[in-house]
């Protein structure tokens, strides 16, 4: 059903969903319900708290795309109205006065007026986004280019003749991104421009970027983020926070201290910034903590700095500050669960919000956003493990209530696979490993069952009981899906996610391992028929599994790392990876044996699994080069193996919904071929 269609059905909700329909016999999850899911992201209040706007966003099964469109939801009586759908409206953020709504359509940055239907582009290629407090100008980041080097002067070509381009010179290290390809020679840097309109101002200047900024509750200053040092691209983590005066251009630095000093947010009084931070220590893992500058100066003339919650052994990824000062809106993944809380300035935590996610139409990671209001309301992206963010609302001790129903009439057909939550020891040291099953429909733990541990990336990341479309098409297709938070992973406190330091992939095996076995002993399980999968770091861990035993009846390696060597000298973080992954270079004798032993394909001797390698052709992140040699290897041992590339992707192989469901299919496939 396409958005239009599906936006009618809601409005009509008492016929959305026919009785046939509910009569009918539930179905398994299938490929193209994929592309019947909605759901709701980047919420914001109106400043009189009388609606909140936000993206729906949808699957468009005609642009293989995830759509997006500006809805409105009133709060005295819930009516939902739609605002905006050209462009691909998302991210919109009211005026402090509530007459205005900045959003991105497209590159552009665009200002609609409420009280009429006209919108006008602010800026082009607009990144980050806010008001000032008075309401008067938006300030905002782009990329700035600068000239390209040139190559040598070739004599001019005779006439009619075609030669080849141009050749590319680089000399920087940092010059490919995944996603977006070469990128152009240039800096990130804030700009201002009126709300009435005009020419956007550059407010930060210099060969450095900038990458983030608060308004100073006066509007007279901004509060940014910058990396600017001279060999910034070799330190690219080690940013300052500065005060830029808008009226003198003076930049007055803060902070300073080897890592990243990120602005999060300033208090409505003037008084207060909270920025994050840590000393870099060039750890796989290392947790940002939660700093309060006072901004009235001691009587030595120093400001002062303090973390706000030493003990709060979790990565806080957004902050708010209340309109009163006195405590901070956090938002942070606890267990494999994203969460919203209350903190004061004095470290109490007061949990608000719990399933904070639901925006993501791969695999159970975290997504979704929330905005809260001025009386301290939350608006969030609900999600469950058995349907997508709808819009919810939290206030004060009450529980939150959910807003939108987008999903009823694409699932209401549909069984989906029960999710369940496991916990196990590791056999390595009895780590607590957290982890969730998911049962195919109609289970019966009677029968027997194929298993396929499909393990998440990252590594520093985390999954949870969050919906997953991929994981419940292979619980459609009668797998025990399981996945789990191995050692390595975020939201289990600095120390369990820097367990890997410089021994990844290693003990991580045995967590999955003890899952798995753990598994198998509730008694449903075909030994003989286990299979297993991940991408990128999950993609590693694969390989590394397949190289360790013998036990699983076929393989898929998704985007992984199988060379250490080559990778931190080819992906498109290599400023990064090869100081705080390794203790050292590649090419360096008393470091050698550490990329090597730590290698998949140092192992790919001992693989006796089918195995097939699946990767994007544009992936930059754990380049196609990779995957070829992972791909070379397993046919020069001639085992059972298949190369599947998907044109034009990325790392982000489910940025277009075929391409997910390509993986996935594939990955079916070859798991049921007769090997």
């Amino acid at each position: 059903m396409n958005f239009t269609a599906r936006a009618f059905a809601l409005l009509i909700a008492s016929a959305s969903i026919s009785g046939a329909e509910l009569s009918a016999k539930p179905r398994p999850f299938e490929p193209m319900d994929v592309f019947n899911l909605e759901w709701a992201d980047q919420p914001s209040f109106a400043p009189d708290e009388s609606e909140i706007v936000f993206a729906r966003k949808s699957v468009d099964v005609q642009q293989d795309k995830i759509s997006s469109a500006l809805w409105r939801l009133r709060l005295r009586d819930g009516a939902l109205r739609p605002l905006l759908a050209e462009g691909d409206p998302s991210a919109p953020l009211f005026s402090p006065d509530g007459k205005s709504l900045a959003y991105r359509a497209g590159k552009n940055l665009m200002l609609r007026w409420l009280d009429g239907a006209e919108s006008i582009k602010i800026a082009e290629g607009a990144q980050r986004f806010s008001f000032a407090p008075d309401g008067q100008s938006l300030a905002f980041t782009r990329f700035v280019e600068r000239d390209a080097l040139k190559g040598a002067s070739l004599p001019e070509p005779p006439k009619g003749a075609k030669w080849g381009d141009a050749v590319k010179v680089i000399d920087r290290l940092g010059h490919r991104a995944d996603g977006s390809g070469d990128v152009a020679i240039g800096e990130t840097q804030v700009f201002i421009v009126p709300v009435q309109g005009g020419s956007a101002k550059q407010v930060t200047t210099g060969a450095f970027e900038h990458d983030a900024f608060v308004w100073r509750a006066d509007s007279k200053a901004l509060f940014v983020s910058a990396n600017r040092r001279l060999d910034g691209e070799y330190e690219p983590e080690d940013s300052e926070v500065y005060e830029l005066n808008l009226q003198s251009s003076e930049l007055v630095q803060l902070t300073d201290q080897r890592g990243p000093d990120d602005v999060m947010a300033a208090s409505l009084d003037g008084r207060y910034l909270v920025y994050s931070s840590y000393l870099q220590r060039n750890q796989f893992h290392q947790r940002a903590r939660l700093l309060l500058l006072d901004l009235q100066p001691t009587s030595s003339g120093k400001n002062v700095a303090r973390e706000i919650a030493p003990d709060f052994d979790r990565d806080v990824s957004e902050v708010h500050f209340s309109v009163d000062s006195k405590s901070l809106i956090v938002a942070y993944d606890d267990q494999g669960i994203s969460k919203v809380a209350a903190l004061s300035l004095s470290g109490k935590l007061s949990p608000r919000v719990a399933g904070l996610g639901g925006a993501d139409i791969g695999r159970p990671y975290g997504s979704g956003g929330f905005a809260v209001s001025r009386s301290g309301k939350i608006a969030y992206s609900a999600g469950t493990n058995t349907a997508p963010a709808e819009l919810a609302i939290q206030t004060g001790n009450q529980a939150a209530k959910i807003l939108t129903d987008f999903n009823t009439d694409a699932l209401s057909n549909v069984q989906l696979g029960r999710v369940e939550e496991i916990n196990v020891k590791s056999s390595f040291d009895g780590k607590n490993i957290q982890g969730w099953l998911v049962y195919p429909p109609n289970f019966d733990a009677a029968k027997k069952y194929p298993l396929l541990l499909e393990i998440h990336g990252g590594p520093v990341q985390n999954y949870g009981p969050r919906f997953s479309p991929e994981l419940q098409l292979y619980a459609a297709r009668g797998y025990v899906v399981l996945y789990t938070n191995p050692r390595g992973s975020d939201s289990y406190g600095e120390a369990f996610a820097n367990a890997i330091h410089h021994d990844y992939p290693n003990h991580d095996f045995d967590d999955l391992m003890s899952s798995v076995d753990a598994t198998i002993a509730k008694g449903f399980i075909d030994e003989t028929r286990l299979f297993v999968t991940g991408g990128s770091g999950g993609g590693v861990l694969t390989a590394w599994i397949v190289g360790h035993t013998d036990r699983f009846k076929a393989a898929v390696v998704a985007k992984p790392v199988i060379n250490w060597m080559s990778f931190v000298l080819t992906s498109d973080g290599t400023a990064l990876f090869h100081r705080n992954w390794f203790p050292g270079l590649p090419w360096e004798p008393e470091h050698t044996a550490n990329y090597l032993q730590r290698s998949p394909l140092m192992h790919v001797g001992k693989v006796k699994t089918p195995t097939m390698v699946i990767v994007g052709e544009a992936d930059l992140r754990t380049p196609v080069s990779e995957s070829m040699q992972y791909y070379h290897a397993l046919k020069l041992r001639k085992l059972p193996t298949q190369l599947v590339l998907i044109p034009g992707a990325s790392h982000s192989i489910s940025a277009r919904p075929s391409h997910m469901l390509a993986q996935v299919l594939n990955t079916l496939a070859w798991f049921e071929r007769k090997h």
